[in-house]
């Protein structure tokens, strides 16, 4: 799913609200409520998603509300208990990448639980996942966020404060919910979606 990050005056992005692509419209003023000629030396901006008629609020270049920062809109299908983590990471992604990142580590072991793992130790678990049909690439990102070696770790630990690995991170959870989750949803529902005589070829077809 392409992913556009908001920007302050930009006239599309992915709406922190409703996740979709759309056209933002602006209004934007001074601090004492005057409206300077050029856009870019106003101090509070407001962006309106035409999708969804929600709002974004900006100082000067720094989103305010929603506080979700830069991270990618949470897939769809990601569980609410993984997401409620994800989202408080992306709250504090711009003010504390540490705090951001040791979320996010917690998030991938409660997702890892939610999909059937024991939610341990990140590498065990993906290995695992992996074998369930995880594409071996994402076992292999690990080595990018990894922050003690091969030492199990415990929820909330993190050891790196830099923002392009918290940003690793969030891509992270959203591709193993893309791959575990939303996908095979996907595939579940086209099948069922076929005709019974076109199923019942296919089941045949993987007997022989």
């Amino acid at each position: 799913m392409k992913y556009i990050p908001p920007a302050a005056l930009q006239k599309s992005f992915t709406c922190p609200h409703c996740g979709t692509i759309a056209q933002q419209e602006w209004w934007y003023r001074l601090w004492d409520d005057r409206v300077h000629s050029a856009p870019y030396q106003n101090d509070i901006r407001v962006g309106y998603c035409t999708h969804c008629a929600d709002h974004t609020l900006w100082v000067k270049d720094t989103m305010v509300h929603p506080d979700t920062g830069s991270a990618p809109f949470p897939n769809l299908e990601m569980p609410e208990s993984v997401k409620r983590l994800y989202l408080e990471a992306a709250s504090v992604q711009s003010k504390s990448p540490r705090g951001a990142g040791a979320l996010l580590r917690l998030a991938v072991q409660v997702l890892c639980r939610e999909l059937g793992e024991k939610g341990k130790n990140i590498n065990d678990d993906v290995a695992a996942l992996v074998a369930k049909g995880l594409p071996t690439i994402v076992q292999q990102s690990l080595d990018v966020v990894r922050v003690t070696g091969n030492e199990a770790v415990h929820p909330g630990q993190i050891d790196t404060d830099d923002p392009a690995v918290v940003a690793r991170l969030f891509d992270l959870v959203n591709i193993i919910v893309e791959y575990m989750i939303a996908m095979p949803k996907r595939v579940s529902g086209i099948y069922a979606g076929l005709p019974s005589g076109v199923k019942d070829a296919i089941a045949k077809r993987d007997m022989i």
